[in-house]
């Protein structure tokens, strides 16, 4: 499968200059990661994919839909491939908010407060990647998925880390990473 981290969000475009968490609540992508989306899909044309899932963050949801317009495919939302909870652009928009900000998606199985209350422990995100490696391991298809995600949840399932709008091939019948450096490279 293809894990691709979204685009530029506001929030990055502030953290990156700053380092400092500048308070954006579930950000939208900047004018930048709206071009790395589209970039993405045009790359990944050539590609047989057969299924588009999404994390239910706004940036992962803006990253996802030129995907959903090049392929002709729905976008399924799953809370798993969210990103570790631990800055203020991880505090996701109420399920009802995204279900009218985008009614073409299902968010009917999503709970309306769907992310952590509290920071999310690294060794906790890493089980939610065991998770949802097993369960994508199971299906017959699941090369011919596209996992648009996030920098964390990506680190757990890969051991690296990868830019806004950039993507990688990942086996989830593979083993885990041995082990995880939560370092920002």
């Amino acid at each position: 499968m293809i894990l691709l981290r979204h685009g530029q969000s506001e929030f990055n475009l502030h953290f990156s200059a700053t380092r400092r968490d500048p308070g954006i609540k579930d950000p939208k992508l900047t004018i930048l990661g709206r071009h790395q989306a589209e970039q993405a899909a045009q790359a990944l044309a050539g590609e047989d994919i057969r299924r588009i899932i999404a994390s239910p963050y706004t940036r992962a949801l803006e990253t996802a839909a030129p995907l959903a317009r090049r392929f002709g495919l729905p976008v399924l939302v799953h809370p798993l491939v969210r990103e570790r909870y631990a800055f203020s652009c991880d505090i996701g928009s109420p399920c009802a908010a995204l279900s009218m900000s985008w009614p073409e998606l299902d968010f009917s199985h999503i709970d309306e407060v769907w992310w952590p209350a509290v920071e999310e422990p690294a060794p906790q995100v890493e089980d939610r990647a065991r998770l949802f490696r097993a369960e994508m391991g199971a299906l017959e298809d699941w090369a011919h998925t596209v996992v648009v995600t996030h920098w964390g949840f990506i680190m757990s399932m890969t051991g690296e880390s990868v830019a806004n709008g950039q993507w990688l091939r990942c086996d989830p019948t593979a083993p885990a990473p041995a082990s995880i450096s939560w370092r920002h490279g």
